[in-house]
């Protein structure tokens, strides 16, 4: 391309000619579209600006230009999407970065059609924006009113790295979600290893949703998730976990912070940290 030709060998930040991706290209092109004179706050007849389709993509390079050029961090799609819940939902850790750094909204006000940048993480199983969206301070009870919490999306899409992220920041394991637990869609997805996650956090396998059905109602005679849940409904936890979940319970979301300082061995410490 002409374009490319006239170019110096460096372009700011971005690197070498010889290093860049077809990424790279767009974003050097974008910047120029931007000296001259192309709006970055553009819309789409559903309201999507360009700073929602550089998240999406996950392509953070071009969510730097455009944010260093006045882009809105926090403006919403026709569904009430922001950016960040894009990048979120793309799991692209760097532009989530990016956004927070210029003041994203980690929990924007939900709608019918809206979740929330943490419910996103979630529901497409990106760990690492999981962590940042819970360090920023996302609620971790915002509800969505098609999945529940973000709990819930986590174990109606089979997401365990990003339950366990949950569950260890505080989240309610027995949230109800139109009287139905997260017990259930792990039970629902065949999952016996969600199962027994939440059991050790202090779900109930005995609680029924609004159908009358408890969680062992929703598998299979016999699959792994039956088997689980068959059995601890026929087996008591031990008094070992019961005081795991009782001392976790009583911290709720301070747990991480608090239990490190409690004067007892590092082996306890690994345990009630789940660790172990």
């Amino acid at each position: 391309m002409e374009v490319t030709a006239a170019r110096s060998t460096f372009f700011g930040d971005i690197g070498h000619w010889a290093d860049r991706t077809p990424v790279h290209e767009a974003a050097l092109q974008l910047r120029e579209l931007i000296d001259a004179g192309a709006s970055v706050n553009i819309v789409t007849v559903d309201n999507f600006t360009p700073l929602h389709d550089a998240c999406i993509q996950g392509h953070p390079n071009c969510v730097k230009i455009l944010l260093e050029a006045g882009a809105q961090v926090d403006v919403r799609t026709i569904h009430g999407s922001t950016p960040l819940c894009h990048a979120c939902a793309a799991g692209s850790l760097e532009s989530v970065k990016l956004l927070v750094d210029h003041g994203a909204s980690v929990n924007p006000s939900l709608t019918a059609l809206t979740a929330s940048p943490l419910h996103e993480a979630c529901i497409r199983g990106n760990p690492d924006c999981v962590k940042l969206m819970i360090a920023e301070g996302a609620l971790l009870e915002a509800f969505d009113i098609y999945f529940g919490t973000p709990l819930h999306a986590a174990c109606a899409k089979g997401h365990f790295d990003c339950a366990l992220l949950m569950l260890n920041a505080g989240a309610n394991v027995n949230a109800m979600k139109f009287h139905e637990t997260t017990m259930h869609h792990a039970a629902r997805e065949d999952r016996a290893d969600l199962v027994e996650l939440l059991v050790e956090f202090g779900g109930d396998v005995n609680i029924s949703d609004n159908m009358g059905h408890k969680p062992r109602d929703y598998t299979k005679l016999g699959s792994p998730a039956n088997c689980s849940l068959l059995h601890y409904e026929s087996n008591p936890l031990s008094l070992q976990q019961l005081c795991r979940i009782v001392l976790r319970t009583v911290f709720g979301t301070r747990a991480l912070m608090l239990v490190p300082k409690l004067d007892i061995s590092q082996r306890l410490i690994d345990y009630l940290t789940y660790k172990l």
